[in-house]
């Protein structure tokens, strides 16, 4: 995901909690093998992006596969070992080396429903000793299935709603009435700063919801903007991005 207007960029790592606890022994390998040490290489990269003032999250979940908490305790022995090899613990060098990062993204989309307010309970706790950045990225219907609950626990920085994919919630064929009543709603969650999550191109989103850049600098940006919780647009992804230069054209004005 890429979002403008804040300093923020956030590396997409996807873990997958598949069998919790073990799934942590990988938690890198989509990108990476973290088991042969592959990850660590990502720690230059990280740091270079910090240097620049650009946050970096790890995000956890995605739409493949299935993971879930069998109770509120695993829920918190998770967070405790994303502190400890991730956020800066005590473990001294994790899966990305000796990189430490600012946060935890929810991108949870499959698999289990509960415990994720526990999980994000327990990560925020951890800000006593270091600020832990956390962020979502809940479907446009409102509540989301999957991620209501830890939204509504009020410790979340950074909310990045996907506009997208759900017709009830989207833009469509020159109608952006689903889409701003959706924004208008998801302003209310105790957040502090909600994205317009937006297709990068119409390929990136085959089930729709792509929206012309004309149309959201004309007339969308002007009614969202108004909002003190309005954080900027995160777009869905870089590759659909660099195709059709969509971050390009808006940039100068969100």
């Amino acid at each position: 995901m890429q979002q403008w207007k804040l300093p923020i960029c956030e590396h997409s790592i996807l873990v997958h909690f598949w069998q919790w606890p073990n799934s942590t022994t990988q938690p890198c390998r989509p990108l990476c093998d973290a088991t042969t040490s592959g990850c660590t290489g990502l720690s230059s990269d990280i740091k270079t992006c910090q240097e620049r003032g650009i946050k970096v999250l790890l995000s956890l979940g995605g739409d493949g596969g299935t993971y879930s908490f069998n109770s509120p305790d695993e829920a918190t022995q998770l967070a405790s070992y994303l502190w400890q090899n991730f956020l800066g613990g005590q473990s001294g060098s994790g899966p990305l080396g000796d990189a430490v990062l600012d946060g935890i993204d929810f991108d949870i989309e499959a698999g289990g429903v509960e415990h994720w307010d526990e999980l994000a309970k327990a990560l925020n706790g951890y800000s006593s000793q270091r600020k832990v950045y956390l962020s979502a990225a809940p479907q446009c219907i409102i509540p989301d299935k999957h991620l209501d609950s830890a939204i509504q626990t009020g410790v979340f920085d950074y909310v990045w709603v996907q506009f997208y994919n759900n017709p009830s919630c989207q833009y469509s064929s020159g109608n952006t009435n689903n889409l701003i009543n959706a924004w208008n709603q998801w302003i209310t969650v105790p957040a502090t700063q909600v994205f317009m999550g937006l297709p990068a191109s119409e390929a990136a989103v085959p089930s729709g919801g792509f929206l012309p850049a004309d149309v959201l600098s004309s007339q969308i940006l002007p009614q969202i903007k108004q909002s003190p919780k309005y954080g900027g647009v995160m777009l869905w992804n870089r590759f659909n991005d660099v195709q059709n230069g969509y971050s390009a054209a808006i940039v100068g004005i969100v």
